[in-house]
């Protein structure tokens, strides 16, 4: 977790032992040094703030103070919220390390403005908290419109099914075959799927094949999955990766869809030993990973990282509607890419702002300086979705005028080209009230509120309320805005008070 920082003990360490805030690891989320001590010269400085471009700008010197940057990866992974769900849905509180609030915050869709191409829109808000001179401030990116139906290349699609016998639990290997199924109905006929299974080996069972003419072999090859033994993850991606590179289509989206509970057991069952076997693969053809968890026992900790460092994202599905959402609307609609390497970087007006700590996105940190840096792995963002951060911050008492600079940095998916959005937020454009926020923003700090009770001991975040008065907070925004998905957020904060 990203430590608070104050400019006043800054100042106070750089009068003490002539610290040289140029020579700092930026923003404190890493240790790493900087560019320019590797010797790397392609690396970029620090995002620039809006303004005059010639440097002379006070304000933007202000904002490229080193120790008021924070640098993230995007990550649109949704599977943390999903499977503290099912957790409590089963009568039992989630385990903490299993609860990434980033995810939480993510699982609701926002309703920000929407680009007109590919790329960002970005949107900078907040509001204060009952904690004095705190605020949480919401930092939005969306992508243009998922239309469905609408013009996107044609997907290559190699499903890595696990097939071990952990996966004959109901609700596992039967819910993934009952939505491929029905996915595959979906997929427009110059799509194409491949089929890979695995339990101590692992086997393609059909190549790549184009849907057009050749549903009914591919309904039957789903339909024969059956269960075996132990579950050897690694064999399982690797060989979906070969399968993948065999069947390439060029100008195609391809992609590996893994659906599995990660409990693996046998064969290589580090992540970062798996991603190493498959480096080639998804660098040379650019394919990224999407993670399907299933499943009560899940190795969360396991498909997450093979996510995140595979360019893909998880999600997590526990009953039939949500695997038809997942398999049938989003993974179809979503199957293209509007950015690679997306980072964001937010830079705090050390004038106006004392202390600040990004919520969540751990294992999402960039060091400041690799913001430009375009070799710098970031995250892959497609058509439809939109990407939020929250951000604690303690504001100087009384302050007034330019509080931070949020900047989304992408590279384009075919030319890979980069190109950057930004946004502002003013201290005087802060809402007063957390709680009478936008239904966006109090949506966002409902969810981080829930995710910061459930991963800790206590409330940790300023301004938190106790799990009860959160949960009054919450049924009465499910009652306002009638929405499904804040009714449901609402009884699993009802759930884990009475579980508390």
């Amino acid at each position: 977790m990203e430590r608070y920082r104050t400019r006043k003990l800054l100042l106070a360490l750089a009068a003490a032992g002539g610290l040289l805030l140029t020579a700092c690891s930026g923003g404190g989320d890493t240790g790493d040094s900087s560019a320019a001590d590797r010797g790397d010269h392609t690396a970029g400085p620090p995002a620039a703030a809006h303004g005059d471009q010639d440097g002379t700008d006070e304000r933007d010197e202000r904002r490229e103070d080193p120790d008021h940057l924070s640098t993230f990866a995007l990550d649109v992974d949704t599977a943390s919220y999903d499977y503290t769900r099912r957790a409590l849905a089963d009568g039992r509180l989630p385990d903490p390390s299993t609860v990434r609030p980033e995810e939480f915050v993510n699982s609701f869709r926002q309703d920000y403005e929407r680009p007109d191409g590919d790329g960002f829109s970005v949107t900078v808000d907040g509001a204060r908290t009952d904690d004095e001179d705190w605020s949480l401030v919401r930092v939005g990116l969306a992508t243009r419109t998922a239309e469905r139906g609408g013009e996107r290349p044609p997907a290559a699609l190699t499903f890595v099914i696990d097939v071990s016998g952990s996966m004959a639990e109901p609700g596992r290997l039967d819910l993934a075959q009952e939505s491929l199924a029905v996915m595959t109905d979906r997929l427009r006929d110059d799509d194409s799927v491949a089929l890979v299974t695995f339990s101590d080996e692992a086997e393609t069972v059909l190549p790549m094949t184009r849907l057009d003419g050749n549903r009914d072999e591919i309904q039957d090859a789903i339909d024969d999955l059956d269960i075996q033994n132990s579950t050897n993850l690694g064999a399982g991606v690797e060989t979906g990766y070969e399968t993948a590179v065999e069947g390439l289509r060029e100008g195609a989206t391809n992609r590996v869809v893994l659906v599995s509970d990660a409990l693996a057991n046998t064969g290589d069952t580090d992540a970062d030993s798996i991603l190493e076997k498959i480096a080639g693969e998804r660098r040379e053809h650019g394919i990224t990973l999407f993670g399907v968890g299933v499943g009560s026992d899940y190795g969360d900790d396991l498909m997450e990282t093979l996510a995140d460092k595979g360019d893909g994202h998880t999600v997590y599905v526990s009953d039939e509607d949500e695997a038809r959402k997942v398999f049938c609307e989003e993974l179809p609609r979503h199957i293209d890419l509007t950015a690679r390497d997306a980072k964001a970087q937010v830079a705090f007006d050390p004038e106006t702002v004392e202390e600040f700590r990004l919520v969540g996105y751990d294992n999402r940190r960039v060091a400041d300086e690799d913001f430009r840096d375009d070799r710098v792995d970031g995250g892959e963002v497609g058509p439809g979705h939109t990407v939020t951060a929250l951000y604690a911050v303690r504001t100087e008492p009384g302050a007034e005028g330019h509080l931070a600079t949020a900047t989304v940095r992408w590279l384009d998916p075919g030319t890979r080209a980069p190109h950057e959005e930004s946004g502002d937020l003013e201290a005087d454009a802060l809402d007063d009230s957390v709680w009478s926020a936008s239904r966006g923003l109090k949506t966002a700090a409902t969810a981080a509120y829930f995710a910061d009770v459930l991963g800790h001991d206590g409330p940790s975040l300023p301004g938190a309320p106790r799990l009860g008065e959160l949960s009054e907070h919450a049924d009465d925004l499910a009652d306002r805005t009638e929405d499904e998905e804040l009714r449901r957020l609402a009884e699993a904060i009802g759930t884990a008070n009475r579980l508390k």
